[in-house]
């Protein structure tokens, strides 16, 4: 029987602070730390709420006033999800990404009118791909 994960920092009363996502990440917390030097890098800043709609803590990552990316915490990784709108799908498929990250991506359902880019960080290796769309949508219009 197939195990299905559910997403972590459900609890609105337990804040996502560093020794809350070590336990929930585990191995995968310095590929998060990775991350959030990326997000640095990038110019953009983290902001974790809970969501009563999902029920859950969200890292809201944005550049200025507008959301690059959404972070979730599963057990063992941290997700991180780019929503690309539909008509700009096709420039993210010519990205140089690895053909995983594109089959991912072209296998995922549209939320909306936008086309969810979702990466697992287990490990430092997705971070290219996960640096590349984030560009990429910073500078899409």
């Amino acid at each position: 029987m197939e195990t299905i994960n559910t997403i972590e920092l459900a609890d609105e009363s337990i804040y996502p602070d560093e020794g809350v996502l070590k336990s929930v990440l585990g191995e995968s917390y310095d590929a998060y730390c990775a991350l959030l030097d990326l997000y640095d890098h990038r110019g953009l800043h983290v902001e974790w709420r809970y969501y009563k709609d999902g029920k859950a803590w969200l890292g809201k990552v944005q550049k200025k006033k507008r959301t690059i990316v959404w972070m979730s915490a599963w057990k063992g990784y941290m997700q991180a999800a780019v929503y690309i709108p539909e008509r700009l799908i096709d420039q993210v498929y010519a990205l140089p990404i690895s053909e995983d990250s594109k089959a991912k991506i072209m296998n995922t359902k549209n939320v909306g009118k936008s086309k969810p880019c979702i990466f697992e960080i287990r490990d430092h290796r997705i971070l290219d791909d996960l640096d590349t769309v984030i560009q990429f949508k910073i500078t899409a219009r």
